[in-house]
């Protein structure tokens, strides 16, 4: 009796299955409701999304939507100005704005010109072009780099650069426009992390240049083992940099060096330097014959 009322489930839904014409097979080859389609996201909407306080600059391309007002769906790129054209509003400056002050904006002027009552607005940024920074000359990866964030620094952008070539020099030279006035700085990149001087990795605004010379360096020839130029270290004596030339030959003195050095007047000095003297930019070492 009791085995009859465990099975009387199971035959009750096999009957209830016969009636309706299905079977267990027919239910298992019954679809999987289909999964929602992903929402199709660009890489510059995802960047933007990661960079908020994006700084909107001339050539930047947005989409702006108006929620339940299609007619005020646009497309339009930033204007050399800041500034867009919006229906019913006329010209907005958003140069320089983040994304959400943009929507602010327009959305402020949307509901005080009495057009829209609480206008919900949504700014799409589609492609940049604006608030970029070129880094130019001794770096790995030179070339024009978008401005991600209101601040970012020097030592961030010469990064995305990928950093100064081995011929790079350690001082770069940053150019702008700080209040419509030229701007011209020129920073030490190891003093920024070796002597703390976090003051001088400025931040960076649209339109900045960053250039990178190559490193200085100094001559050397004569008895020498590897005569040729080579790059001057920061401090760099005489002795240091007979030894970067592999020292002199068997033919050659240490003691008998002669230096070669342009005058502020563009001259050529003739100097005997010592072994402790400091080596300057463009310095020619010449090392003598040994007399014995």
């Amino acid at each position: 009796m009791t085995q009859r009322l465990l099975k009387f489930p199971y035959f009750l839904v096999t009957a209830f299955l016969a009636l309706s014409g299905l079977t267990f097979q027919t239910l298992a080859q019954v679809p999987a409701p289909a999964k929602a389609t992903a929402q199709v996201v660009t890489p510059v909407q995802a960047q933007a999304k990661a960079m908020p306080d994006y700084p909107l600059g001339a050539g930047d391309a947005i989409k702006v939507q108006v929620f339940q007002n299609p007619d005020l769906t646009i497309e339009t790129r930033v204007s050399e100005n800041g500034s867009i054209t919006y229906p019913m509003i006329g010209a907005v400056e958003l140069g320089g704005l983040s994304i959400a002050l943009a929507e602010k904006k327009i959305a402020d002027a949307l509901q005080q010109g009495g057009f829209i009552q609480k206008p919900q607005v949504n700014i799409v940024l589609t492609q940049i072009r604006g608030n970029q920074i070129a880094v130019l000359g001794q770096v790995n990866r030179p070339g024009r780099f978008p401005l991600e964030t209101a601040n970012t620094r020097l030592s961030d952008m010469l990064a995305n650069a990928g950093g100064a070539t081995i011929a790079g020099d350690d001082i770069v030279i940053v150019t702008g426009l700080r209040n419509g006035k030229s701007f011209r700085k020129q920073v030490d990149i190891p003093s920024l992390f070796l002597a703390e001087k976090q003051q001088d990795n400025i931040v960076l605004q649209g339109g900045d240049s960053i250039f990178v010379d190559r490193a200085p360096v100094f001559f050397i020839y004569g008895e020498a083992q590897h005569p040729g130029s080579f790059r001057i270290e920061r401090n760099m004596t005489v002795m240091q940099a007979l030894a970067a030339g592999g020292g002199p030959t068997p033919r050659g003195s240490e003691r008998r060096l002669r230096l070669h050095r342009k005058a502020a007047d563009g001259s050529i000095q003739q100097l005997e330097p010592k072994l402790t003297d400091t080596v300057l930019p463009n310095d020619v070492i010449y090392v003598k014959e040994s007399i014995f």
